[in-house]
């Protein structure tokens, strides 16, 4: 059927609909918009479904660069391979498959190598194009260009995504799970796993239980860490963290004459070992880092902060504490080789995903998603494009 459907359609544009962001802070508007044919290094991949992502929620209120209007935003999907263009390997028509915002090249120096999961090939930028040449493959019935979001835009029934940005999986996986491990639950889990490297009995401190900060609790407990404590302004988030893992929970409200740092410094008996913080707020790095273990404590930064958000230590913490301060873009995973590892992991029943999906909707009903994200209400929404 895919087959037929790509000799139908493959190299001429397609008309679908998607869900257009107009204007900042506004709801999407579900129209007809057309979507080219995928050039060289590119694949035009039919959309199954789409699950919604802070991320999203960050720049769809951005009223200025990076933020860019009208665009088509969403980056968590799973698809099937429509059309293909020319050199491209390792996929092709009807292959089911994972778009991911970060590059993996599998050519330059630091996708060969195992310390770096940062393609320098083509370098991640929060970009409103396509990734090589630069331009748009949407464009609305009137033939205004639709701006990219971080090279997927899910929130189309059809997308153009660059080879590098592509992972092919088993077809077996249920859409509804692996279209999770396109951003979120892949960061927090990589970040524990890749870029902390928990060791079994260590212990963990996450600052922030939504959906990235529970999929940090899940990756700790996976390496066997025997403490995860979690920090979150919402209680009823102990009772969602333990499903993942959450031994211990602090809610900075009550803590009353002591900061959130001392209470874990109490708690750990001088400090986590590794303490992440999953919200985005530069205050919340610094409590991390506070609350870390001197001499061989790492905090992880996964949270996206505003533009232009900055963070202050003195020289002297630094130099004194011998603790680690490290990003973790994607949870320090490499896409193509690491996704189908966790998938592996979830089908045999290690890693769980079923737990982080608490709505389902219709593509009609996308900004349903929208409210039950920021209301709090979901950690993840699954939006189906054709039920």
């Amino acid at each position: 059927m895919e087959e037929r459907e790509a000799a139908k359609t493959a190299g001429k544009p397609i008309r679908c609909r998607a869900a257009v962001a107009r204007k900042a802070g506004e709801p999407l508007v579900i129209e007809e918009v057309i979507v080219a044919p995928p050039e060289a290094h590119e694949v035009r991949i039919r959309v199954i479904c789409t699950s919604l992502c802070h991320s999203d929620i960050t720049f769809w209120k951005l009223k200025d660069p990076p933020g860019y209007f009208p665009r088509i935003l969403g980056h968590e999907a799973i698809g099937v391979v429509e059309s293909i263009g020319e050199d491209v390997d390792g996929v092709t028509e009807g292959d089911t498959v994972i778009p991911i915002f970060l590059p993996d090249c599998g050519e330059c120096v630091d996708c060969k190598s195992t310390k770096s999961n940062l393609c320098s090939n083509l370098p991640f930028e929060v970009s409103p194009w396509t990734h090589r040449d630069k331009t748009s493959r949407f464009t609305d019935l009137k033939g205004e260009t639709l701006y990219h979001f971080i090279y997927v835009s899910s929130f189309s029934e059809y997308t153009v995504v660059d080879i590098a940005h592509v992972v092919k999986i088993d077809p077996a996986v249920p859409p509804n799970r692996a279209c999770l491990l396109s951003c979120g639950v892949s960061t927090g889990v990589g970040a524990a796993w890749r870029t902390a490297n928990v060791e079994a009995g260590s212990s963990v401190a996450i600052f922030g239980l939504g959906a990235i900060g529970l999929a940090v609790a899940e990756g700790a407990r996976l390496c066997g860490a025997s403490r995860i404590i979690g920090v979150d302004v919402n209680s009823d988030k102990f009772e969602i963290g333990k499903k993942f893992g959450v031994t211990d929970f602090v809610n900075p409200a009550s803590c009353k004459d002591k900061s959130v740092s001392e209470v874990i410094m109490d708690i750990t008996g001088g400090g986590a070992d590794y303490c992440f913080e999953c919200v985005g707020v530069a205050s919340l790095v610094h409590e991390a880092f506070a609350c870390c273990r001197k001499g061989w404590g790492k905090t992880i930064v996964l949270g996206v902060d505003k533009p232009g958000a900055q963070l202050s230590f003195s020289s002297f913490e630094v130099l004194h504490t011998g603790k680690t301060l490290t990003g973790s873009l994607f949870g320090g995973l490499k896409p193509k080789s690491d996704i189908p590892i966790l998938i592996k992991r979830y089908m045999d029943k290690e890693l769980q995903l079923d737990e982080f999906v608490t709505h389902e909707v219709s593509f009609e009903d996308i900004n349903k998603a929208f409210d039950l994200l920021i209301e709090g209400k979901s950690l993840r929404c699954i939006i189906w494009m054709n039920q």
